[in-house]
């Protein structure tokens, strides 16, 4: 999560510099986008001059959206302290780690606190506009979109165990020389949490220690056979998690898309 952040302050920040670097080629009630933001999107983005300019503007009118709206210093701390948690290292490593990627504390403080007035215009102005979920509409969407809910049948696996964590640890650097217990998993019969870490689990790679009670237990994934649909109960949290997800990126579409038609628009260079 840290990594994608980082990566993409750097686009913004670089943006921000070509502000001063370049020359102003559009503007939006006033704000500037220039031709080296232009470039800069279309070449990290692969898009077209029109795609890059349609990003900026939409950009800019979500910067005078959330103008005036308010985010204590001491919500960002909170906000930044819970990403150090999730990402399990202190903010003081995390200070660390982003001067060392070339990022400064203030940016990264200054790109929070954006992120967070960009939320806290969402519940205000958009989400209100935004439909409900219900099981026909989940239904409607898990069927519209039924490959991406495909998953091996089968998945071929050596189970390898040891009566402590450290054993299994020491034995899955040795490798060499250890047997261990060729399985096939039934994906239909696994538990949810079993069935994601073998999914996220690379051929070839392991899954991480599991504690069986009266033993730890690791699995090498060998591989991943056939194709079975996952039944519509099992993945109705995601699908509402995917569905939802379309839904405040078309409300958000239409609430730009109605903002932008009042805005004034100059296109100062071509």
């Amino acid at each position: 999560m840290l990594k994608k952040i980082t990566l993409l302050l750097s686009l913004l920040f670089s943006l921000s510099e070509a502000k001063v670097l370049d020359a102003i080629a559009v503007t939006v009630d006033g704000e500037a986008i220039t031709t080296a933001e232009i470039r800069a999107v279309r070449e990290q983005m692969d898009v077209s001059k029109k795609e890059a300019i349609d990003i900026l503007i939409q950009d800019r009118l979500q910067q005078i959206a959330i103008r005036d709206i308010h985010v204590p210093e001491s919500d960002v701390d909170k906000k930044i302290e819970m990403i150090a948690k999730q990402n399990n290292i202190s903010v003081s490593k995390m200070q660390k780690v982003l001067k060392e990627q070339g990022t400064s504390w203030t940016q990264y403080r200054t790109s929070i606190q954006k992120a967070m007035k960009k939320e806290k215009f969402f519940a205000q102005k958009v989400a209100r506009e935004m439909p409900q979920a219900t099981d026909e509409k989940l239904m409607a969407y898990y069927q519209e979109h039924q490959n991406e809910f495909m998953i091996p049948a089968t998945i071929s696996v050596t189970e390898y165990s040891a009566s402590t964590k450290k054993g299994l640890e020491q034995l899955m650097k040795r490798q060499e020389g250890v047997e261990g217990k060729a399985q096939e998993l039934d994906t239909a019969a696994l538990n949810p949490t079993m069935l994601q870490m073998m999914l996220q689990t690379p051929t070839g790679g392991f899954t991480q220690p599991l504690n069986a009670g009266d033993r730890y237990i690791v699995y090498r994934v060998e591989s991943k056979n056939g194709q079975a649909q996952i039944a519509f109960e099992q993945v109705k949290p995601v699908l509402a998690g995917k569905w939802q997800q379309e839904q405040r990126e078309k409300a958000l579409k239409d609430y730009f898309k109605k903002m932008r038609t009042g805005a004034v628009i100059e296109f100062i260079r071509k």
